[in-house]
């Protein structure tokens, strides 16, 4: 690993380590230049502003990048960047490695975007603490970085905002009040989709719309989930309650709904999990 003066910049040859996901540089810009690649960078590249302004341009758009912003490149993907403020200063960073598409595909990270967020979250400055703690640590085994790449993900996944849509953040926080209600009232069979709008204060679509975009799944499938988590805290607190008293107490009408339903989602029956623990 080296330093190339003046702007702060680090390579690695962490690709040799075959790490699930590896840095391959990152750096800082004071004065950042005009920038064309037509051919796109080999691999994963970021760039967000810290003071300044910038466009950044590709997929067809053009998109202006300022504090709270940045753009995530799938690798070849063609851009150009340049300043249109006096000074643009930037933070970028580069990464790779076996399993860095399958990781950003699980986050929802792997094409190409343009994201915004909010000035006081952790995503803000999490780049900037990286590149200090790499100056500041050598990390001979590439596990730090390795750690601070995936750690910088989940950042992006829970901060970021694309297309003016709310964070997944700010998306949970709004359902904070829901959650709640489920955590009090798992054990009620007679709780519907519509009860839980009432909650938010939003109709039951727009409910589903939040928890498919926060969750990946609808609102009462996440409760049947909670309910079942509920369920296997009491078999293995309460090993003499019997499977029908279990369902009864996390919201089953009947045990055999219940058993079936714990089947199908845990791929064994709520005894077969009850002897295992």
């Amino acid at each position: 690993m080296y330093v190339t003066n003046p702007h702060r910049r680090f390579f690695t040859e962490l690709k040799d380590l075959q790490l699930p996901i590896h840095m391959e540089s990152i750096g800082e810009n004071p004065d950042q230049e005009y920038i064309e690649r037509p051919d796109g960078y080999p691999c994963y590249h970021w760039l967000q502003t810290v003071h300044g302004e910038g466009e950044f341009t590709f997929g067809g758009a053009r998109y202006l990048l300022k504090p709270g912003s940045g753009v995530l490149l799938a690798p070849r993907d063609a851009h150009s960047y340049r300043p249109v403020s006096s000074v643009w200063e930037t933070i970028y960073l580069t990464f790779g490695g076996p399993q860095s598409l399958g990781l950003l595909s699980t986050f929802g990270l792997s094409h190409s975007a343009y994201y915004e967020w909010d000035r006081d979250c952790d995503l803000d400055t999490f780049s900037g603490n990286m590149l200090g703690s790499i100056r500041s640590n050598r990390d001979l085994s590439g596990l730090d970085t390795s750690a601070d790449l995936y750690r910088f993900l989940t950042l992006l996944k829970k901060h970021g905002r694309i297309n003016n849509l709310p964070s997944l953040s700010h998306t949970v926080e709004r359902l904070a009040p829901l959650m709640s209600f489920m955590e009090a009232h798992y054990d009620d069979p007679n709780i519907g989709l519509e009860d839980m709008a009432i909650q938010v204060g939003v109709s039951a679509r727009h409910l589903n719309t939040l928890f498919r975009q926060t969750f990946g799944m609808t609102a009462y499938a996440y409760f049947i989930l909670l309910r079942l988590r509920k369920a296997k805290e009491l078999m293995t607190l309460y090993p003499r309650m019997t499977i029908k008293e279990v369902s009864g107490q996390v919201g089953f009408r009947d045990s055999s709904h219940f058993v079936a339903t714990f089947r199908r989602l845990e791929g064994v029956t709520p005894e077969q999990f009850r002897n295992l623990y």
